[in-house]
């Protein structure tokens, strides 16, 4: 069946070859949500965004403050907070694509997963014999994974402390204050496995954080980030819909209005 739609205008061609760019981003980004995380995360589709700096949003810290709706219920010291935010948003910055971590609210979602189970690693087997000993570096201690004396909520607060040190060491700055490039030869060194740790590996760290990161950026808001359906809104992701039944027979492809769990809930 041949297409006879009329041709696009120079408006429509314009907005067109727009949405195009806009689409293979997003789908580049899906990648990692689908969890592509691992070793040369940051060599590859996260280190695109660094090489645009003059396209990406300078967040403040005002931004950090927005959901002042929201208490932080794991992270007693602000200053740990801080890091976190600063982290998670050079993994998820702000850019002409729409907002980053720190406005989605991936630090309140991480905060609030490592005050539940989810810290304490509720669910797992957590008897010795661990594969770790906290006396030991990482490089001679072996793997950690989910077989160390170390829960969730002790890792962030490690790795988000040792961040710190290694920022205060090599640029008489705390890690929230140091510019990007800092910031970012930093979080490489983690990934990289260039920095020694204590009970748990720097990359293992690494990539724990990113993919908290990429959660709380896409998940249902129910859980504390994806303040606003933004996240989903960036991919036309339609959230949680009750049912496609009114537009499955269609030909045409339908844009829906993202829903959350919370809309099922009278909030």
């Amino acid at each position: 069946m041949s297409d006879k739609r009329p041709p696009r205008t120079s408006k429509e061609e314009a907005q067109h070859q727009q949405d195009m760019s806009r689409r293979k981003f997003l789908k580049n980004s899906g990648l990692l949500a689908g969890g592509l995380v691992g070793g040369g995360l940051f060599g590859g589709l996260i280190t695109n965004s660094f090489d645009k700096k003059e396209e990406k949003a300078v967040v403040s810290k005002k931004d950090n403050n927005r959901m002042d709706e929201q208490a932080r219920q794991f992270f007693t010291r602000h200053h740990d907070f801080n890091v976190l935010s600063a982290a998670t948003e050079q993994i998820f910055p702000e850019d002409e694509h729409g907002p980053g971590a720190i406005k989605l609210g991936v630090p309140y979602y991480i905060d609030q997963q490592l005050a539940g189970r989810w810290g304490i690693n509720g669910r797992d087997y957590r008897h010795s014999p661990y594969a770790v000993d906290l006396d030991k570096s990482d490089q001679q201690a072996g793997p950690a994974g989910e077989q160390s004396i170390l829960d969730r909520g002790h890792l962030f607060l490690l790795g988000l402390r040792k961040m710190d040190d290694e920022s205060q060491k090599r640029f008489s700055k705390p890690f929230d204050e140091a510019d990007e490039d800092q910031q970012i030869e930093v979080m490489k060194d983690f990934e990289d496995n260039k920095i020694p740790m204590k009970g748990v590996k720097a990359s293992e760290f690494f990539n724990l954080l990113i993919n908290s990161t990429l959660e709380g950026a896409y998940s249902d808001p129910l859980y504390g980030g994806n303040y606003n359906m933004e996240g989903w809104k960036m991919k036309e992701f339609p959230g949680a819909q009750a049912s496609y039944a009114g537009y499955i027979e269609q030909d045409e492809f339908k844009k829906l209005e993202p829903v959350s769990l919370r809309d099922y809930q009278g909030h």
